[in-house]
């Protein structure tokens, strides 16, 4: 008779899974954190008040990135675990798994499990930064803007310094939203691969109408009556005599409730003005049309180069920015920036010639980097005065100067970023009231009449500024006469020479 002996039952082991191992848990943790970091910044871009499509970059690039590198991780860990357990599965094939069971391994996944709150709450903190650190103007033009520096650097100086960036360059509704993500996300693949334009090129084709980004501050209704300016200048010869022109801007010669008049009637609500120009930079304006919104009625202009009708989606609605093109990155020229620290008193006038000096200084050729410019403006008013005492000052404030006006890396300064206010050392008002455009009757646009805009009450220097005239005085060119048949800008150029 034979014996019976019970056997234990054979364990039945249920295959694990290959993502059960400690790698493919890292990019677990890895993956969620940057998950939920994307959720709530997609959440906050939706909600917030102020769309920022610079957020963009790191809700759908940085966020995603870190997810995708998770998820990786994960991927690579599963992989590695069924390699191994292929190659050993006679001695060790469980190297990596978790195993709940073993005091050990329960230690670490606790330790991870931490790790992984802690992960996540930094996340949740670290993205809540992020979306106001992406609303900051550092943001624009320290970090992803670096590119634009020369415009982040006039930008603090401007009359717009405490205005966000987005407010102008994007400003509000879901279409205008869209389109800046998009063009910001060329912007940053430009940016990485480091073939952007130098210089940044003008003016920003995309920018939206005045009246939804500029006129949500400014109303142009409420700009009455004249503007009391005063442009103080410097002559270039030994005494660098100060020569100023006290004007009053018509802004606008209407009455509450009236139509917009003076300057401002480019805008008014009654009539349209658009334009067609033959250049990029929107400085050639071959053909008008200026439209009566009331009668329907419309006179089209042209100058005598121009036949024929403007090409289909060219033509461009005037609005406060075709003249106010640099609201809020003014490239000063050298001559100007040179005037206001005489102005000012920083720049010593004690120097002879120094007005002419500072901006031949300024404006060397060889000039080709900003880590070169303070060494050749030393060099260079040295040449002139020597052993002046005066010198070493006025050579420290020309390279300040430089510093902030001229940028030759970047191919940025005030001869490639034309100012459209006013027409001195760029056309700017000529562009249209230059005598030389003309309707098919010959009607013209006004351009001999001064006074339409601006009204001289007081010019000259000393003594000379105290004696007002309350119906203007016909202008004084510092430098004697000059031919009428020249714009100011024919002679002027923000250096010394003339073109």
């Amino acid at each position: 008779m034979t014996e019976s002996h019970d056997q234990p039952p054979v364990a039945v082991l249920t295959p694990r899974s290959n993502f059960n191992n400690w790698i493919s848990a890292i990019g677990a943790v890895l993956a969620v954190g940057a998950l939920f970091s994307f959720a709530l910044l997609t959440w906050m871009d939706f909600t917030g008040d102020h769309k920022n499509p610079y957020l963009g970059i790191f809700t759908y690039i940085v966020a995603p990135g870190f997810l995708i590198a998770g998820l990786a991780i994960a991927f690579f860990g599963a992989w590695a675990q069924r390699r191994w357990a292929i190659k050993h599965a006679a001695t060790m094939p469980d190297k990596w798994r978790l195993d709940v069971s073993n005091p050990a391994q329960r230690r670490y996944l606790i330790l991870l499990s931490v790790g992984g709150v802690v992960f996540l709450l930094l996340s949740t903190f670290g993205s809540y930064q992020t979306y106001h650190y992406a609303e900051s103007t550092q943001f624009c033009g320290e970090v992803c803007h670096q590119a634009m520096n020369p415009e982040f650097s006039t930008y603090q100086r401007g009359g717009h310094a405490r205005v966000d960036c987005v407010e102008c360059h994007v400003g509000s509704g879901v279409e205008a939203f869209i389109k800046a993500k998009i063009n910001g996300t060329h912007q940053l693949i430009a940016y990485t691969l480091d073939n952007y334009n130098r210089p940044i090129g003008t003016p920003v084709k995309n920018l939206r109408p005045a009246r939804e980004t500029c006129e949500k501050c400014h109303w142009p209704e409420k700009f009455l009556g004249n503007l009391d300016v005063t442009f103080d200048h410097s002559l270039s010869d030994k005494k660098n005599t100060p020569y100023s022109v006290r004007m009053l801007m018509r802004v606008n010669t209407g009455r509450p409730g009236s139509p917009l008049g003076g300057i401002h009637w480019h805008v008014s609500p009654d009539s349209s003005v658009e334009y067609y120009a033959a250049d990029a930079q929107r400085q050639d304006i071959v053909w008008m049309r200026v439209t009566n919104k009331k009668d329907g009625s419309a006179k089209i202009f042209r100058n005598e180069e121009f036949k024929g009708e403007p090409p289909a989606g060219l033509v461009r609605v005037m609005d406060c920015i075709d003249c106010h093109n640099r609201p809020a990155h003014v490239f000063p020229t050298a001559n100007d920036a040179v005037e206001h620290a005489l102005a000012l008193g920083t720049l010593t006038n004690k120097l002879p010639n120094i007005k002419r000096t500072a901006v031949q200084a300024m404006v060397q050729k060889d000039i080709t980097t900003a880590a070169a410019a303070p060494a050749k403006i030393a060099d260079f008013i040295k040449a002139k005065y020597a052993d002046n005492p005066e010198a070493p000052a006025a050579i420290a404030e020309v390279q300040k100067i430089y510093a902030v006006t001229i940028f030759p890396e970047r191919k940025a300064d005030w001869r490639v970023y034309p100012n459209n206010i006013g027409h001195k050392d760029w056309p700017g008002c000529f562009r249209c009231h230059d005598d030389k455009h003309k309707t098919a009757a010959g009607e013209t646009v006004r351009a001999s009449d001064c006074t339409s805009c601006h009204t001289i009450i007081s010019q000259g220097k000393g003594a000379e500024l105290g004696v007002l005239s309350a119906s203007g005085m016909e202008f004084k060119h510092p430098g004697g006469e000059y031919d009428q048949d020249l714009q100011c800008a024919d002679c002027h150029n923000g250096g010394i020479q003339g073109k």
